[in-house]
């Protein structure tokens, strides 16, 4: 009887060990997965703060670069009060030669063709004339580019119209489209920065012309800068924009207007730390013009900042806090 006793308290036992192990087993797992899913699930770039408060991401340069982020340096700058006006490229017109047969003829050989650089003299077709059916050279009267062909081999050139056109194309013609409100504070020998719209930056010059009647069409008079064009970077048909200075002033730290963002109903640049940390840096703003933002407090000039694309930065962050969350 004792026997049969101790053996049902055993089962009884092991039965109670078993049910309570199930219980606590899945528990166990559950905060085991957990934490391993926590260590898995915290990214390289996952948001942090600073001693100030201030989040901080961590991402390389490499990731910053495939989503075209630029950086920049915060430094001086000028800030200046400008005009904006569309304008045009055109050849100087001072320095376009048209080139007409002297005598009608047909065009025996043609050496030039359009895009052509010539000097001055060089050969540009042979005529056989109608009159003495000789033939006589073509030749280039300036250097410069060749921008219209107007003859063929074989073709009957006339002395009425001109076989080629030749343009220097070393300077050239910028015609501007000032509106009529903005006439009276345009003047002879303004500076103006000039945006080929190439990548390559401004180019300063300053109005040589204004013309004395306007335009019925458009309500505009036209004002003209002449560039320099040493290496072709201008072609003439291409539109461009430009700013006219009125008013100019130096701030010691200013980053560029694509670099403010707000963030947690602050205004923020994202400031380059570390190597490889970017922290959403609150700023104070100062005056500002359309390229350039002034920067009172909150950011030293030498640092780097993201310049451009912070918006994908900005992304970056809000993900990095979900996250984290």
């Amino acid at each position: 009887m004792r026997t049969s006793s101790a053996v049902l308290i055993a089962i009884v036992a092991a039965a109670l060990g078993a049910c309570f192990y199930a219980l606590l087993a899945p528990a166990k797992l559950a905060h085991t997965e957990r934490a391993e899913h926590s260590e898995q699930k915290k990214p390289n770039d996952h948001v942090e703060q600073d001693e100030h408060g201030a989040d901080r991401i961590r991402i390389s340069d490499v990731k910053l670069a495939a989503a075209g982020v630029t950086l920049a340096e915060a430094a001086s700058a000028t800030l200046t009060d400008t005009l904006a006006f569309n304008g045009i490229l055109r050849a100087n017109q001072e320095a376009v030669v048209q080139v007409t047969p002297r005598f009608p003829g047909l065009a025996k050989s043609i050496l030039k063709r359009i895009g052509d650089k010539v000097a001055k003299d060089d050969l540009l077709a042979a005529i056989e004339s109608n009159q003495s059916l000789t033939v006589y050279e073509l030749k280039a009267p300036i250097a410069g580019t060749i921008i219209e062909r107007q003859i063929s081999l074989g073709e009957y050139a006339s002395e009425q119209r001109p076989a080629f056109v030749v343009a220097d194309l070393s300077s050239i013609w910028v015609d501007l489209s000032i509106y009529r409100q903005d006439l009276r504070r345009v003047r002879l020998n303004d500076e103006v920065l000039i945006d080929p719209d190439d990548g390559r930056g401004e180019i300063k010059g300053t109005i040589s012309y204004m013309a004395p009647i306007g335009s019925s069409e458009t309500q505009t008079a036209l004002a003209r800068v002449v560039l320099p064009n040493p290496d072709g970077r201008l072609r003439p048909g291409l539109f461009v924009t430009a700013r006219l200075i009125l008013a100019a002033r130096n701030v010691a730290v200013a980053v560029r207007r694509s670099a403010i963002q707000t963030l947690e109903n602050k205004t923020i640049v994202f400031v380059r730390e570390d190597g490889d940390k970017i922290e959403a840096r609150p700023v104070e703003l100062g005056d500002s013009d359309p390229r350039h933002v002034e920067i009172k407090a909150g950011l030293a000039a030498g640092e780097h900042y993201v310049a451009e694309n912070s918006f994908v930065v900005k992304a970056e962050m809000g993900k990095g806090e979900a996250e984290h969350d």
